[in-house]
């Protein structure tokens, strides 16, 4: 019988808000699939947690994913964990799941669900979430102006994350295709030292120094 693999989601910023569910499985599985091996260290140094760790990200190789499918069909429990937040969540976790369901018939999957920034931006946007639609990350160059032109007509509340590299020109290119009435809520920094939230129009938005620091999530109020 195979081992176990673990979606566990992670802190976006403030450690404390890691579940005593995600600790516990992370002291007790076998091995730690990790975005980043050094980022993931540090939480992991933080709560004295001595579990080997290894890396995959977006560039692991198909040798890369074998070892994990033989540590695997070997019964060792695994968990995957991101950057921060929950995998799977605009983040490679989604393919390596695939990759292992269609290699190991009899593979658990269970999830320890915990912090993900877009449900955490839009419980505090104030803007309809009945029905919400996530949209990632924008594309940098290409296609990325027909991204914003469909964002614009979507009749439901619009999600997507940005880097600070790109959150002027996001700025920029949600002005050229809303509305100057369009509500926007633009998060930064969440459940960090310096998290701030941008409220308005789009029209207010542009107006406003919002410094270009940090991870940003963007939600776009719908039509």
């Amino acid at each position: 019988m195979s081992g176990t693999l673990y979606i566990v989601a992670t802190p976006i910023g403030n450690l404390g808000d890691i579940t005593e569910r995600a600790l516990e499985t992370l002291r007790n599985v076998d091995v730690i699939l990790a975005e980043d091996t050094r980022n993931t260290g540090k939480l992991l140094m933080h709560f004295d947690i001595k579990t080997s760790v290894q890396s995959y990200h977006q560039h692991s190789s198909e040798k890369d994913v074998k070892k994990i499918v033989e540590l695997l069909e070997n019964g060792k429990n695994l968990a995957l964990v991101t950057d921060a937040g929950t995998p799977g969540i605009s983040d490679p976790g989604n393919k390596l799941i695939e990759d292992l369901r269609m290699k190991i018939e009899d593979l658990t999957i269970v999830p320890v669900p915990g912090v993900s920034a877009v449900t955490t931006a839009l419980s505090i946007s104030g803007f309809p979430t009945d029905k919400f639609l996530f949209l990632g990350f924008p594309p940098a160059k290409n296609k990325r102006k027909k991204y914003f032109e469909e964002l614009a007509q979507y009749p439901f509340t619009t999600c997507f994350y940005e880097s600070c590299h790109r959150i002027e020109k996001a700025i920029d290119n949600l002005a050229e295709v809303l509305d100057a009435d369009r509500q926007v809520c633009i998060c930064r920094e969440l459940t960090k030292k310096f998290e701030t939230v941008y409220r308005g129009t789009i029209a207010e938005i542009k107006e406003m120094d919002i410094l270009a620091k940090g991870e940003f999530v963007i939600i776009v109020h719908k039509v």
